[in-house]
């Protein structure tokens, strides 16, 4: 799964979330997230279903398709 950054933003803004706060319900440090919202960092499987549980989400939501 690969991170889509400006979904994972929309989706935080959408709720009112902070990356303070997104960063505090996934223990990803809030840096990091806002790379990953700017498109300079990924994040891992694990992670991203961290992030999609802490914005209501589900990880497709938040991920590019990946091609088989």
């Amino acid at each position: 799964m690969r991170p889509h950054s400006s979904a994972i933003r929309f989706r935080r803004r959408a709720l009112n979330m902070s990356l303070r706060t997104l960063s505090a319900k996934t223990g990803i440090d809030r840096g990091h997230l806002s790379r990953v919202e700017r498109g300079l960092a990924g994040l891992g499987d694990e992670n991203i279903r961290k992030v999609a549980a802490a914005l209501d989400a589900t990880p497709d939501d938040i991920t590019h398709r990946e091609n088989p």
